[in-house]
């Protein structure tokens, strides 16, 4: 992670065209709510976490890992388009934009639109997401960790391997403006179900 943005301004993430870890093989979702266990699959669980409809266990249980202590919320990325679940990802240091597998419809990863410009690249020009396996067709989900008032801290992008379930975190950034509920509205939530659509 880089230090602390300005004002008003999102710190840089850190992005990956490789994984960081696998998840390949990762135990099984046991439950249907999350929410009343303090321990999920071997993985801390927060009380007020909320999984959406559609996240497999495993990229969960993932991306629960890959975050503090905080609560979190973890959306599945489904195409507005065709409600697709599978896409190409482009990643560097500024953001995340995918492409879905289906239609072939482009969207960017919550607000990486506003830092998807050369200015902000320098020498990290986006790349396109790769499985230690050699595919680049992914299901996606972001975890929104969440501070004490409920504002977005990080943002964490996971991808899963369609060929072979590996997972990994190919970008992650600190939130360091407010607020940030624009950020929670792209996403809807109904109850404990959450869902990337448009603009994210």
């Amino acid at each position: 992670m880089q230090g602390a943005a300005a004002a008003g301004e999102r710190a840089s993430p850190a992005a990956r065209s490789s994984p960081i870890a696998s998840c390949s093989g990762a135990r099984t979702l046991a439950a249907a709510s999350v929410s009343a266990r303090s321990v999920w699959n071997d993985a801390s669980v927060h009380a007020d976490d909320q999984v959406g409809e559609g996240v497999r266990a495993e990229l969960a249980m993932f991306l629960r890992e890959a975050v503090d202590g905080r609560p979190v919320k973890i959306a599945p990325s489904v195409c507005e388009g065709c409600g697709g679940r599978v896409f190409f990802v482009l990643v560097n240091a500024s953001g995340a934009e995918r492409e879905c597998s289906g239609c072939d419809r482009r969207v960017f990863i919550m607000d990486s639109e506003e830092y998807w410009n050369e200015e902000s690249w320098e020498d990290d020009e986006p790349g396109a997401a790769g499985c230690p396996c050699g595919s680049e067709e992914f299901e996606a989900a972001v975890a929104f960790s969440l501070g004490n008032d409920s504002s977005v801290r990080w943002v964490t992008m996971g991808l899963r391997c369609i060929k072979d379930g590996f997972c990994g975190d190919y970008a992650d950034w600190k939130i360091d403006y407010g607020p940030t509920d624009h950020l929670l509205a792209m996403v809807q939530v109904c109850g404990a179900t959450a869902r990337m659509g448009c603009g994210s």
